[in-house]
């Protein structure tokens, strides 16, 4: 089992790095030239691989908690948002991260 919740771990990191490539990418001067930045197509391949790696994960943790878990992703792109992107991040969006961080946890170790 221990292998499926990494294979989780694993599907959430690589979604999180696509995002953040995705993202690098959105300053292109315009959307065709984003389309086909580097950064663009590898992060829609990470995409692809997360998802790959959460069907393996699905095998055996119940949908139930293993899509709910994928929630910590938004606490981790906040962060990177915040920190790589210089993004706004306030004591509303802290207590929200917080919130999904205890609700992640608690559905893990139900």
């Amino acid at each position: 089992m221990t292998l499926y919740w990494t294979v989780l771990a694993a599907a959430i990191v690589t979604s999180v790095l696509g995002q953040t490539l995705l993202k690098a990418a959105a300053g292109s001067a315009d959307f065709v030239s984003q389309l086909f930045d580097p950064r663009t197509l590898v992060g829609l391949g990470l995409y692809g691989g997360a998802a790959l790696l959460y069907i393996v994960a699905l095998r055996r943790i119940p949908m139930s908690v293993a899509l709910p878990c994928t929630a910590s992703s938004y606490v981790a792109v906040a962060l990177i948002g915040h920190y790589g992107f210089a993004e706004p991040l306030g004591a509303l969006q802290l207590g929200a991260m917080a919130l999904i961080c205890i609700g992640v946890v608690m559905l893990a170790l139900a």
